[in-house]
Formats: structure tokens, C-alpha cells, sequence
């Protein structure tokens, strides 16, 4: 992906986390584009280091923390380093998630491991990362934190759907809370997106299925999507937006 470089977000400091591939990946890339100073927190410490190695060119500013987003401990003690060394943080992206075909199956099939591994992730991931920034971001004058929710938390039973269901429940509950140091909360739902993981873990009939007989636009649903309807929400122009889930999905599903 490509992106123009216009410096909306220069002087800012920005965290992805599971920014080393993917989602993740794009965002940071078009936060470097805009001139932030991006860190990109992942578990995989040595794909992190790759991914902002390869950003860290023309100028660009970006860095690596090895970080699991469920350990409470690590979370604090990343983003204490981060503040320590870069003076802050403007905004965050709640990116880091579990996703597989397995974790959508009936909670009486997939086991309590795989269970509590998807909502420690998907769910204490985004408590741990959004409640670690707020002083920083309130010392700073305020921030914006955008969280990856999924229509997997409008359609799809199961833990996977039910962790992305709470994370558009966590995103009312720290635009509430968060407001008075104003910081901004929202998220994007992604549809059936064409992104490696996906692709691999889905049959070649359940794609089709969703493009052809439930989206309203009948095409695959890009990365650069997300990204783009991402980078909205936490620039200026979506000031006075918080609380609000944006669902980029082709028009599927449609609520009154």
C-alpha cells in the first residue's frame, strides 16, 4: 500500500500494537506517512524490529517493543518506557487480536484454553493498552484511541464474535470515561477483508458467499479499507466523533 504523505499527524506520538503484519502493518505505515513517531508493540519481537525497520526510511521514525497486550505487566511497563523515551502518547490503535476460524466455533466444541486465550487477547488486550495510555495522553492535552472490532461482533456466534461484541462495548465505556482528559474513542468493524491470515483460514466458498449473496458492494473488501477508514477517525477530522463503531464491510450487515 501506498500513501500520500501529508503530515496531519507530525509531532504525534502513535502506538500500533500487533502492528508487525497486517492491519497492524498498514497502520503504521500510513501513520509514518503522516509523521508520527510510531511504535509498534508485538509479541513477535523479531517480526516487530523487521516491520519498523522497513518503515524507518526517508525520515520516518519508527520503533519496536517486544509485548504480549494480555500481560497487564508488560503493557504498563512498555508504555512506561515509550513515554520515558519519546516524551508521550497521542494515539493508540488497539490492533493486536486472535484471529481464526476455530474460535468462531460453538462454545460447547472449542475448548476453555482456546476460550480464554481469545478473550485475554482480543478483550483484556484492549483494557491493558487503553487504560496504560490515559495519564499519558491527558498530560499531553489528549489523544485518540481507535480499537479493531469486527462484523464478527454483529453476526458471528462463538468467542471470536463474542470478544468483538465487547470490544464495541469497550469502546462506549472509555468514551464515557476517558472524555473528561479529552481523549476520543472509537472503532472499526472490518468485513471480510483480503488479508493473508484471512484468506488462508477461510474456504474459497465462504468468501465468495459473502462477497456475491451478502455484501451490497460486490467486491473484495481491501486492507487499505481499514486503514484508510482508520486513519480518519484519528485524525482532526473526526474531532467530534467519539463512542462510535464504524463498520467497513460492503454494507454488510445493514441495521436500521
Amino acid at each position: 500500500m501506498q500513501y500520500v504523505e501529508v503530515m496531519e499527524h507530525k509531532d504525534k506520538i502513535a502506538i500500533v500494537t500487533g502492528g508487525a503484519r497486517g492491519f497492524g502493518f498498514g497502520f503504521a505505515q500510513a501513520l509514518c506517512a503522516a509523521g508520527a513517531t510510531v511504535v509498534i508493540l508485538d509479541r513477535d519481537g523479531d517480526e516487530a524490529r523487521r516491520a519498523a525497520s522497513s518503515l524507518s526510511v526517508d525520515g520516518a521514525s519508527c520503533s519496536a517493543v517486544s509485548c504480549d497486550v494480555s500481560d497487564e505487566q508488560a503493557v504498563d511497563s512498555a508504555v512506561a518506557h515509550i513515554v520515558e523515551t519519546l516524551g508521550g502518547v497521542d494515539i493508540l490503535i488497539n490492533n493486536a487480536g486472535l484471529l481464526a476460524n476455530r474460535y468462531s466455533a460453538d462454545f460447547s466444541i472449542i475448548s476453555r484454553a482456546d476460550v480464554r486465550a481469545v478473550l485475554e487477547v482480543n478483550v483484556m488486550g484492549v483494557i491493558n493498552c487503553s487504560v496504560a495510555v490515559r495519564s499519558a495522553m491527558a498530560r499531553r492535552g489528549g489523544g485518540v484511541i481507535l480499537n479493531l472490532a469486527s462484523i464478527a461482533g454483529y453476526t458471528i456466534p462463538g468467542p471470536y464474535g463474542l470478544s468483538k461484541l465487547a470490544v464495541r462495548g469497550l469502546t462506549v465505556s472509555f468514551a464515557r470515561e476517558f472524555a473528561p482528559d479529552n481523549i476520543r474513542v472509537n472503532a472499526v468493524a472490518p468485513g471480510l477483508m483480503a488479508t493473508e491470515s484471512v484468506m488462508a483460514d477461510l474456504p474459497s466458498d465462504m468468501v465468495g458467499h459473502f462477497i456475491n449473496d451478502l455484501q451490497l458492494l460486490k467486491r473484495q473488501g481491501l486492507p487499505g479499507d481499514i486503514v484508510d477508514a482508520a486513519m480518519f477517525l484519528c485524525s482532526d477530522k473526526a474531532s467530534f466523533i467519539t463512542g462510535e463503531t464504524l463498520r467497513v464491510s460492503g454494507g454488510f450487515p445493514l441495521e436500521v
